[in-house]
């Protein structure tokens, strides 16, 4: 799909203006993006979070496909649900067509609270795909930690301060922690590669089985940035290798996008209020971690990706 037939699509509105998402937020053009690369019918599950809150606030809706609020935890296991019911009554001849499913989480209904749902779901086969956009933290709750939190990163419960100079864990690798599950298609996106994105999203409804896609989504309220910059943060955090953009499919990693040049972490991380105590020249030492944890990761992804 080029720019032209992606816009055209985008016409379509599946998910309509007028939700409540914080200016700057890039679920919306996430939501869209996927969307906009089926032609099917597309039934949508989502979890309790940012997403849900600012579309469905009783009695609106911004869905104009049939949607499921599920619960936190288990968006995964309410779709997984719905593809089994519809599977059901295609085999008694009572539904002709065919039919996407594909469940949204944020990073804490997914790596933390909905993981066992989700990994469940993946284990069983079922011919869904999962989305989780990817903003760090619980943000829709008070901004607080989550796996998804960088290491460094200031939250409500990891705050920067005389003691501690936020998170002290490097977040986890969820993209990995999905190719373990063997499944036919994994990748790893950004909101501002549309095209890169929207390419991901269409393999991933043309393949049968269980698929997972992981998109970076800076949030302007936890990150603490202008809202007018969301798409150059998201595209550093590409350039300087901190979110690399590949995809696997059935188990062969390959890179998307290669940076031409190497561009350091801290040009990333002195775009958000979230690590600016990582700035200060007594935390250097903090950053050279981060740079060194960034490279070594990239490496290993250029030796899985035969690069």
């Amino acid at each position: 799909m080029n720019y032209k037939q992606l816009s055209e699509k985008l016409k379509e509105k599946k998910l309509a203006p007028g939700h409540r998402s914080c200016s700057g937020c890039g679920f919306p053009s996430i939501v869209r993006a996927i969307l906009a690369s089926t032609d099917k019918p597309v039934v949508a599950s989502c979890a309790t979070g940012c997403l849900e809150v600012t579309t469905t606030i009783y009695p609106f809706t911004s869905w104009n496909i049939p949607f499921i609020h599920s619960a936190f935890e288990n968006s995964a296991a309410t779709i997984a649900g719905a593809e089994t019911a519809f599977r059901a009554l295609k085999k008694k001849g009572k539904i002709k067509e065919d039919i996407k499913f594909i469940a949204f989480g944020g990073d804490g209904g997914t790596y933390d609270i909905g993981f066992q749902s989700l990994s469940g779901a993946l284990e069983r086969g079922h011919d869904f795909l999962y989305v989780c956009y990817d903003n760090n933290a619980y943000m829709n709750t008070g901004i607080q930690r989550s796996s998804a939190t960088p290491f460094g990163a200031s939250t409500t419960t990891a705050p920067a301060g005389k003691v501690l100079q936020g998170k002290e864990e490097f977040r986890k690798d969820f993209a990995k922690v999905m190719i373990a599950h063997n499944l036919p298609y994994v990748a790893q996106a950004s909101v501002h590669n549309i095209m890169d994105l929207t390419a991901k999203a269409e393999k991933a409804l043309s393949i049968k089985g269980p698929k997972v896609l992981l998109i970076l989504q800076p949030c302007t309220l936890g990150w603490k940035y202008p809202p007018e910059k969301t798409m150059e943060i998201a595209k550093l955090a590409v350039e300087t290798k901190f979110w690399p953009l590949y995809e696997v499919v059935d188990g062969k990693y390959k890179l998307t996008y290669k940076p031409s040049k190497d561009v350091p972490v801290t040009e990333y991380i002195k775009t958000q209020g979230r690590f600016k105590h990582l700035l200060k020249p007594e935390n250097k030492a903090l950053i050279d971690k981060i740079q060194q944890h960034v490279d070594s990761e990239w490496e290993k992804l250029l030796k899985l990706c035969e690069e």
